[in-house]
């Protein structure tokens, strides 16, 4: 693992719901628990060099991919090969990780398959948890006994991203389709295909769309095609973003800001009408994970392709590095 690790890739994260801990999930299988009230406030008598280090370190019994996370009131929740695992937070702070108090298996369509759980989302009243995968299809499962609720078809390829505002969930896959979803129907009810428009398109990076997001009014999303501010009402595109990079894996909406970031070397903070605000150095050469909270600290976490964590508390530039080492 020691020669691995200098090439460890961080495909996810969250953050504890009292903001104590930031958890990171690597394609090792394993999940870093970060205690950030010790590295943004430590005690200097007992500071030691390894401050910025996990403070505990987990290995899934499976040892695959840790693929997305998600964090609810109670519960951790992981996404990775066939399986979704819930654990209480408060199991995250000992130095042995327990059995999962909850295991969701999703059925692969054959022995030989392998499906990914990419992308997970809880809804806003957490009772309902939204997983998008590599078989094409999104799952819906019940948080208080993990019972399926309902499963949405409409993507021909493995399904990167899924997100939710209200009633209305929005996907987005390696198909190119950005699909939009009322949850009280359980049908797709409109799409967007950004490789098609010709002002998104790059033929030269593909169609996929690796990250999508719904504000009140708008839809962001990109991929291979570029980042791009849709009208949710009328499925215009408004803001094509110029932007130099080969792939957008994240993007999401904070205040009057869209923040994105993917094959490059910074995240973004992005203007609706197209100005870059702040663009910001990161360790990673991929951006493949970025959460931001602002309630109980004021935080965002950058990660991906590679052991360092970039960690912001004014969003403007890194306070600090830390170590998924």
């Amino acid at each position: 693992m020691l020669d691995k690790i200098i090439y460890n890739t961080v495909l996810s994260q969250t953050l504890s719901p009292c903001g104590k801990y930031l958890v990171a999930g690597n394609i090792y299988g394993q999940l870093a628990v970060f205690d950030l009230d010790n590295i943004f406030n430590p005690v200097i008598e007992l500071l030691t060099s390894d401050y910025n280090k996990p403070k505990h370190i987990h290995t899934l019994e499976s040892g695959s991919q840790v693929c997305s996370l998600v964090s609810t009131k109670k519960f951790l929740v992981v996404g990775t090969v066939n399986q979704i695992l819930g654990w209480d937070w408060k199991s995250l702070g000992h130095s042995k990780l327990g059995k999962p108090a909850w295991n969701i298996t999703i059925r692969p369509r054959s022995l030989f398959e392998n499906c990914d759980i990419n992308s997970l989302w809880c809804s806003e009243d957490e009772e309902k948890i939204y997983a998008g995968c590599g078989d094409n299809k999104i799952y819906v499962h019940n948080l208080e006994d993990g019972r399926l609720v309902n499963s949405y078809e409409g993507h021909s390829d493995f399904v990167h991203c899924v997100h939710g505002n209200g009633k209305q969930i929005i996907s987005s896959g390696e198909d190119g389709l950005v699909l939009l979803w009322d949850t009280r129907t359980k049908k797709s009810h409109n799409k967007i295909e950004p490789h098609r428009n010709s002002k998104v398109q790059r033929h030269d990076i593909g169609k996929w769309v690796g990250a999508a997001a719904l504000g009140n009014d708008w839809i962001i999303c990109g991929g291979g095609p570029r980042l791009s501010l849709w009208h949710l009402r009328s499925l215009d595109v408004v803001t094509v973003f110029d932007l130099p990079d080969n792939g957008i894996h994240v993007a999401f909406f904070h205040d009057d800001c869209v923040f994105a970031g993917g094959v490059s070397k910074h995240l973004y903070q992005l203007s609706y009408s197209g100005d870059i605000r702040v663009e910001l150095p990161v360790s990673a050469t991929t951006v493949y994970s970025a959460v931001l909270r602002t309630n109980p600290r004021k935080v965002l976490s950058i990660a991906g392709s590679s052991p360092e964590i970039d960690l912001c508390t004014t969003f403007n530039y890194r306070d600090q590095v830390l170590h998924f080492r």
